[in-house]
């Protein structure tokens, strides 16, 4: 079904006609409100030219009644009658020109006057109801000044009046006046106008003929021309208009058919008279007819003009706006997809005819084109849609899984700071529900500064109370969502750190603490010394070492070294408590911090420290033990300005005080004693640095014999130091320095670094070397990441590397040193626990400890001919080694006999001077 529409066609054609007939009825008015305009200042300038012709005959008659008055003042008869009092001769002379004024000139009256204004005859019909007063005022001022004058007044009718004195011998002996109707000089000016003209004065009907009344203006028409057209048509007046109306403006008043135009005037008369009127009359019937008559034609022209332009109007558009109809007949078929039918129908002219629908017929067929590509897009962006329509899905219900699932408290806030969502989780530590929260300000529930939340971006943290009462300490970011400030809503995710709060705060404990013993650790120790020495002032550290620690540890196992050193802790804690620092330096190793004390207060506390050490004794499987140390004490300032200087001569001193064997704490007791033994120790430590840098470490190779096939598979790694004069040095003049000065690691990673250098450049890919570990790398966490870097950074394999440990450093902290090597054994590398056999408990620890290789003690294979104990232990260990699948390498193997010994045993490798002295890798000709 076709909707039906207003057609552009019609519309056009209506919207013309409303402006052309809108400019048709414009010209009409604009022609004909001319027309009335110029009709208006011809009717204006008649009035005008009556009006002053009206004038110029009042003034021009007043001039001729004053020269009758002279005519008739200027007889000496009636000088000579007036002086002499003669009425009667007076009289005759008036009689004798009466006729001739009366007739000829019109007069209506001649009035003789004596000088002292009293009357002396009249001849004529007086003006009724005339004031003597004033006719008395007027002769008096003629008769005083000597002057004529004249004067219209009006009663019931209008009368022009002339007085002039009367002289006889050029005396005044009275006046003369004179009077004539107004009306006649009107009527007389007016003859030749082709109008009529009315005289009215103003009367209240007395007197009056009832006709000649206007009740209405309350007027007496005393004059008028052609009274029976004229009369009728002002009493028609009198009901249209008022007279005010009349006064200067002219009125059009429809009477019988015709069309009169009305105007009045005031007569100029004296005050003391009544009011009276000219009104004007004319026919103007047929100038207004005229007007009409052209504004019709007018009218018609403009109309037929439309007309004309309405029919070439639809004559031009009447194809045009068919093909553009058939245009819209066909747009609606693409949305029904008929793009075909649009590329047929939609037919385009070429050439001059080409216009402004066939630019309409050809974008319709581009639409359909384009409208037809669309669709197809539009069916692919749809699957797609489609597509990412369920992606959102699965977005969505992640999302709204995420938020009810994450341990994190979520909330949104509407701009005013109210809470508009809430997840689960923050319902469930908070113990409330949504109800309670909803629509609630999110800064009071939580207690939060809103400046807190005046940021894009911000965090910080509060306190709140979870659904037991318990504190929780809650970290918030918040997030403004969107640009604008009015309208965006703030995200706020709060997260739970009440446990890592309480887990740094037992770390800050750790960061200070020693967590076997919870005495301060050695970092604190050692900040606390900076800053005592930093303020000037004196005092001493006393620094212990536990004797026999190393048996307790073997003897007892490492749960009976932890409890003596947790009891140590306990007692100089409760000894010392509130007087100094008390701190585990490491091992068995304490240190105390005396500050403002002297020599004597020292000696007095290690005296005090020893006594009560002495009084611990405790029982571990069946085995007693008693805690005893040596002390060593140094003071500051005089045994050292520094934190280091101090802490070597307390070293110092507590080795001074193990190589005593009655009083177990020493004092240095000079300056000089400290500094020499310090400056031996910083030449050494020095030296070890220097040779670091400069690389003047040399490397030794031993080997390490298979007794089956005295082949050699292995190789141990030897050090040597050369000084800055070539002087060789061994292992056992600057490794102690090193592990007591904490250098033994760098050299450790330099041990590692060359001897991995050195198997990349070994002819024999299958050859392995043992490098020697100090204990204090087995507590460097970064050791197995630096020798697998060194690994991977040469190629070489793992397998290629055994790491030596003594038993002695892997016992001192079990833990750590199982952590350790294992970490290394899970690289690949191979794991040779050294100098096995010297401590009492080593068995015990074997099944504890990763390992490939037992390296017994050498102490036990040098005597193995001589001392039947010593074949008994080694028989043992080999045993016990090959029951936990652990092969054997002997140590000092220095004698041939002592081989077949070894080999009866079970002993799978050996090593020693009759072995292979050590020497440069050049001498076993195994490098490329």
């Amino acid at each position: 079904m076709k909707q039906k529409f207003f057609s552009l066609k019609w519309r056009a054609i209506f919207l013309t006609s409303l402006v052309l007939l809108g400019l048709a009825s414009v010209f009409t008015f604009v022609s004909h409100m001319n027309m009335t305009r110029q009709f208006q200042v011809m009717q204006n300038n008649n009035y005008e030219r009556q009006i002053k012709e009206i004038e110029v005959s009042i003034k021009r008659d007043s001039n001729d009644l004053r020269q009758l008055a002279s005519i008739v003042a200027a007889s000496e008869s009636l000088g000579s009658s007036l002086a002499n009092q003669d009425i009667g001769a007076g009289k005759e002379v008036i009689e004798s020109q009466w006729p001739t004024l009366q007739l000829g000139s019109g007069l209506e009256e001649v009035t003789v006057y004596n000088s002292d204004g009293s009357l002396f005859l009249h001849m004529g019909q007086p003006q009724a109801d005339t004031d003597d007063d004033i006719i008395a005022r007027w002769v008096k001022g003629v008769s005083d000044n000597d002057i004529p004058e004249n004067k219209i007044f009006c009663r019931y009718d209008c009368r022009q009046y002339a007085m002039v004195p009367i002289l006889l011998n050029g005396n005044s002996v009275g006046s003369v006046l004179v009077a004539r109707p107004l009306a006649d000089i009107a009527l007389y000016a007016l003859q030749n106008a082709g109008g009529n003209i009315a005289l009215l004065l103003k009367n209240n009907k007395k007197n009056t003929v009832d006709d000649h009344y206007l009740d209405n203006w309350s007027m007496m028409i005393t004059a008028v021309t052609h009274e029976k057209s004229t009369l009728p048509l002002l009493t028609a007046a009198v009901e249209r208009f008022s007279f005010e109306e009349l006064l200067g403006n002219p009125r059009i008043i429809k009477y019988q058919g015709r069309s009169y135009e009305l105007l009045a005037m005031p007569i100029k008369a004296e005050e003391e008279s009544r009011k009276g009127y000219f009104i004007l009359t004319s026919d103007v019937s047929d100038q207004i007819s005229t007007i009409n008559r052209t504004t019709t034609y007018t009218l018609l022209i403009a109309l037929g003009g439309w007309l004309s332009a309405e029919i070439l109007l639809f004559g031009i558009m009447w194809r045009p706006m068919a093909r553009l109809r058939r245009l819209t007949y066909l747009l609606p078929v693409l949305a029904q997809g008929g793009f075909d039918k649009i590329r047929q129908q939609a037919k385009v002219r070429s050439g001059l005819w080409h216009d402004e629908i066939d630019v309409l017929g050809q974008t319709a067929q581009k639409l359909a084109n384009q409208l037809e590509l669309l669709e197809e897009e539009v069916d692919f962006k749809g699957k797609q849609l489609n597509e990412r329509l369920l992606e959102l899905s699965h977005e969505r219900d992640f999302i709204t899984g995420l938020l009810n699932t994450a341990h994190v408290l979520i909330f949104t806030q509407d701009v005013d700071g109210r809470i508009t969502l809430v997840n689960q989780y923050a319902l469930e530590l908070l113990g409330m529900n949504r109800k309670q929260l909803l629509g609630k300000q999110f800064k009071n529930i939580f207690q939060i500064h809103a400046r807190a939340l005046n940021h894009s971006l911000s965090q910080h943290e509060s306190v709140v109370r979870g659904a037991h009462q318990e504190e929780k300490i809650i970290t918030w970011v918040h997030t403004t969502m969107g640009d604008n400030d009015k309208t965006a809503q703030r995200i706020s995710v709060g997260l739970d750190i009440s446990a890592r709060k309480k887990a740094e705060q037992k770390l800050e404990w750790l960061a200070h603490r020693d967590p076997l013993t919870s005495l301060y650790n050695r970092r604190f120790f050692q900040q606390s010394l900076e800053a005592a020495i930093a303020r000037g002032a004196h005092g001493a550290v006393l620094y212990l070492d536990l004797d026999q620690f190393k048996m307790v540890n073997e003897l007892g196992g490492h749960h009976a070294g932890d409890q003596l050193l947790r009891l140590v802790a306990d007692a100089l804690s409760s000894e010392l408590a509130g007087e100094c620092i008390v701190a585990r330096q490491g091992g068995d190793e304490f240190s105390i911090l005396l500050e403002a004390a002297d020599a004597q207060e020292a000696l007095a506390t290690a005296e005090k420290v020893h006594e009560r050490l002495e009084s611990i004794l405790f029982s571990e499987n069946g085995r007693h033990h008693r805690a005893m140390a040596s002390i060593g004490i140094a003071l500051y300032p005089e045994h050292g300005n520094n934190e280091t200087e101090l802490m070597a001569s307390a070293d110092l001193a507590m080795y001074k005080a193990k190589e005593k064997s009655t009083q177990k704490w020493y004092l240095l007791s000079s300056i000089h004693e400290s500094r020499e033994q310090l400056q031996e120790r910083a030449y050494w430590v020095e030296l070890i640095r220097s040779s670091l840098a400069d690389n003047r470490f040399k490397l030794m190779l031993q080997p390490i014999v298979c007794l089956e096939d005295l082949s050699v598979k292995h190789y141990e790694v030897l050090l040597r130091m050369y000084d800055e004069n070539g002087r060789l040095h061994m292992p056992g003049s600057f490794i102690p320095v090193a592990e007591r000065f904490g250098l033994i690691v760098d050299i450790d990673r330099w041990v590692v670094r060359e001897a991995v250098l050195l198997l990349s450049k070994l002819k024999n890919d299958q050859a392995s070397l043992a490098i020697n570990l100090s204990g204090q790398s087995l507590h460097d966490d970064t050791i197995k990441r630096f020798i697998e870097r060194e690994l991977d950074n040469r190629n070489v394999s793992p397998s290629r590397i055994i790491v030596e440990i003594t038993e002695t450093a892997a016992v001192a902290d079990l833990a750590t040193a199982r952590n350790v090597l294992q970490e290394i054994s899970d690289l690949g590398c191979r794991i040779a626990l050294d100098d096995f056999g010297v401590g009492f408990s080593s068995f015990h620890y074997l099944d504890q400890l990763p390992s490939d290789y037992i390296k017994i003690d050498g102490s036990f294979i040098q005597h193995m001919l001589t001392n039947d104990k010593d074949r008994l232990i080694v028989k043992s260990i080999a045993d016990i080694a090959k029951g936990f699948g652990k092969e054997v390498i002997a140590e000092f193997v220095d004698q041939e006999a002592i081989i077949e010994i070894l080999k009866s045993y079970g002993i799978a490798y050996a090593q020693g001077y009759y072995m292979g002295r050590p020497a440069e890798a050049a001498s076993f000709n195994i490098q490329e």
